[in-house]
């Protein structure tokens, strides 16, 4: 008998389990189906569906300006706001996201642990392509809308490849020369002027060599000025195709070479080393694509205080990064509320200002009020920064990552070698 009984109760325990376990799936599916269709809602469904949320924001975290600006200034404001909470989740490298999510993924995972991530270039790349995007989320975003130029190169194209409203852009780096006024007294606005000022100024030019990221973006300045600009490279092109197109930029830095710093027998390795040749008055010019770097080293005491910065008339290359939201995000309507909030004036402003963060803004200067206008054209960022009107006239946009590598190949082919 208590065989049976024992058997009978564990009968019964099975039982139940299984009608737990129908009832949570019947629950789940509920969840689903109730769950809002956020991109096919009207904005003021997604702001009420995304109250009382938690978002992950899952981003690189090596900053502590960045970070403090996250915790301090956003996620206080989009709780008071949207009353959305904000969590950041710090991560070593952006690959590590799209790792996760791969595996999440493969493991039909469907609600993910990522609301937002911060990426851009070759991760959105590969986040496009095994369909790790949520979807095409940015015109349901009022700020995206209102305050950002979605047409322009430098937003619609991720290093080449188009968006499609698949991740949102937040912030902008910008390529400028830095040089010393005490020395230079009229920089050398396109590659023309640069290369008759390096004949008459011999051993005080130089760029770091490619693959180093700022002496990768140099090269490519030489080689939309000599052929043609940067449309040409928004196309497909076979590599047969693109090393055709590359030789009058080869010609150009040949020609340079021997009036370099040591006669272009050797380059720096890395920006690093470019800064500090500027800073002892080995070079009188440097580069690279924080526009701010400059005043910021004037505030430290590391370049001199006659440094300043310019950028080419034909403009210069601007990479735009950004936040999207995985397929599996938990949280989509609170992730859309919180992404629209970075994109508002008083955000972009903040992250503006050297006390914040200091980086450009994603959202176009021209489409601000008088008053936030005002707010902007108040922020000193010291000496050396160009205005952010200026920069964002003379944006130009990333070519497509493929391209890069094939060439600093190239140039280490036909400039480093010869």
């Amino acid at each position: 008998m208590k065989r049976q009984s024992v058997a009978a109760g564990l009968m019964m325990i099975l039982l139940a389990a299984i009608v737990l376990s129908a009832c949570s799936s019947s629950n789940e599916d509920n969840g689903e189906a109730n769950k809002l269709d956020v991109l096919n809602a009207e904005w003021n469904q997604i702001a009420e569906e995304a109250e009382g949320q938690t978002v992950h924001l899952y981003m690189w975290g090596g900053s502590d300006s960045i970070n403090t600006y996250i915790d301090e200034w956003v996620a206080p404001r989009v709780k008071e706001q949207a009353n959305v909470k904000l969590k950041r989740v710090p991560m070593n490298d952006t690959k590590d996201i799209i790792n996760q999510l791969l595996a999440e993924k493969q493991a039909s995972k469907k609600d993910g642990s990522i609301d937002i991530m911060w990426i851009n270039g070759e991760n959105f790349k590969t986040a496009k392509e095994n369909d790790l995007l949520f979807g095409s989320f940015v015109s349901k975003l009022p700020n995206a809308n209102q305050y950002v130029d979605l047409d322009a190169p430098d937003i619609a194209n991720d290093f080449g490849l188009e968006t499609e409203g698949m991740e949102a852009p937040w912030g902008k780096a910008q390529f400028v020369f830095i040089y010393d006024e005490a020395k230079v007294a009229d920089p050398p606005t396109s590659m023309e002027a640069l290369k008759e000022w390096v004949k008459a100024n011999p051993g005080a030019f130089t760029y770091p060599a490619p693959p180093d990221f700022n002496g990768s973006a140099f090269v490519r300045h030489v080689m939309m000025e000599t052929t043609g600009g940067h449309e040409p490279y928004m196309a497909d092109l076979t590599e047969a195709e693109l090393q055709a197109m590359l030789e009058p930029t080869w010609n150009y830095l040949n020609e340079i070479e021997p009036y370099l710093w040591r006669e272009g027998k050797t380059y720096p390795e890395s920006l690093a080393k470019l800064d500090q040749m500027f800073a002892n008055g080995e070079v009188w010019m440097s580069m690279g694509y924080d526009p701010s770097r400059a005043s910021n080293l004037i505030e430290k005491g590391t370049f001199p205080e006659t440094t300043r910065t310019f950028v080419l008339d034909s403009g210069t290359l601007s990479n735009t990064h950004y936040l999207g939201i995985p397929f599996n995000a938990s949280e989509p309507a609170g992730a859309m509320v919180v992404i629209n909030e970075l994109l508002s004036p008083a955000a972009q402003i903040a992250k503006f200002d050297p006390k914040h963060w200091g980086e450009d803004m994603a959202i176009d200067p021209a489409k601000l009020s008088e008053e936030d206008a005002n707010r902007l054209a108040e922020i000193d960022r010291g000496p050396a920064t160009l205005s952010a009107e200026e920069l964002a006239s003379h944006r130009l946009p990333e070519i497509r990552s493929d391209y890069v590598s094939i060439i600093e190949e190239s140039w280490n082919e036909h400039v480093a070698k010869p």
